[in-house]
């Protein structure tokens, strides 16, 4: 890489840690003129976001809560080395692909097992991807300030001769074609689309981008609330795994309504219930919330997103209505392990 010297001006917010534009979740997918100087569409993956800092002969990358995952995508920092032939500050996605599809188990792996032997071993059976879909600088310039249309120019002229693991995130200006990317891409575990304006700065630490999720309609059944029995206000929803019943996911808080309709069927559960007592405020972090326990009978149709892990919904569901004709021997289990 070049132009060393120079790259030291850059500095603020640009040597990493790297502050990165958001996304704000709109339930309506605008349309081609709503993003201040037209809508540009890419999709949206499922992954780890990053920025790669490239300066100096060195390749660092820095997750969007300041977290340094340089040494745990040792393969895409020799990529990013090898194939970058500028200065520079990217903005992307870390993925791993098993067959045709993003595997976000796999990613999950390369995050959390450190030992030197079984991190060489996952680089070679779960190799990582970094699609990239922005640059903050390019050799002494924070382009940051510049429009999306001129960083995209700039974006793309460094792409030119990349190469797998490092890859282009693709964008239109047709939402007709971005909906059928997405349906092209649904199997593959995208899970909707983000919609920038052409004319707009990136801002650091702003949601000024729209992420849009695509949703399926699936069949679930209610093992626990939280709130009260005749008043849920969340429900806790699961499939069975052979003879057991194993936790999915969980709705959004449910609408009075929706909380009326649902109390009037749950009935409490026996002792022999095979879930907690408590459940994580937010999957995986956070304080402990009390569980009521139902009799998994009450068969409920919510909308979910594509991001799973394990078969469980990462994301919350969000309550279409109870499903009178259907019951809980006619929802899909989940695949033995």
């Amino acid at each position: 890489m070049s132009n060393t010297g120079k790259v030291a001006e850059l500095v603020t917010g640009l040597m990493g840690p790297v502050a990165l534009e958001l996304a704000r979740a709109e339930e309506q997918l605008p349309g081609p003129r709503a993003m201040p100087g037209g809508s540009r569409f890419e999709l949206k993956w499922d992954g780890f976001r990053v920025g790669a800092v490239c300066r100096g002969g060195e390749v660092r990358l820095w997750s969007r809560n300041g977290k340094d995952f340089t040494g745990k995508f040792p393969d895409i920092q020799v990529a990013l080395a090898e194939q970058v032939g500028t200065e520079c500050v990217l903005d992307g996605e870390l993925v791993v692909w098993t067959g045709e599809r993003m595997d976000f188990d796999a990613l999950q792996a390369r995050m959390v097992n450190t030992a030197a032997t079984v991190r060489r071993r996952l680089v070679r059976e779960q190799p990582a991807a970094l699609v990239v879909f922005d640059v903050l600088a390019v050799g002494s310039v924070d382009v940051r300030p510049m429009r999306w249309t001129a960083r995209r120019a700039r974006l793309e002229s460094l792409a030119k001769t990349w190469r797998p693991p490092l890859q282009l995130s693709p964008v239109t200006a047709d939402v007709d074609e971005a909906r059928e990317w997405l349906a092209a891409f649904k199997s593959s575990g995208v899970e909707g689309l983000v919609v920038k304006g052409a004319s707009t700065r990136y801002q650091p630490g702003r949601r000024d981008w729209v992420k849009w999720k695509t949703r399926d309609t699936v069949d679930v059944i209610v093992g626990a609330v939280t709130g009260s029995l005749r008043a849920p206000e969340v429900l806790v929803v699961g499939r069975y795994r052979g003879k057991v019943l194993e936790v999915v996911g969980r709705t959004v808080l449910l609408k009075d309504e929706q909380a009326a309709v649902i109390g009037k069927l749950l009935r409490p559960a026996g002792s022999r219930h095979p879930w907690p007592d408590e459940i994580a405020t937010h999957w995986g972090k956070g304080s402990k919330t009390p569980l009521i326990k139902v009799q998994p009978r009450v068969v409920v149709e919510v909308t979910a997103d594509a991001a799973l892990q394990a078969g469980h919904y990462r994301h919350p569901l969000r309550l279409v209505r109870h499903r009178t004709d259907v019951g809980p021997d006619d929802v899909e289990t989940l695949p033995s392990e």
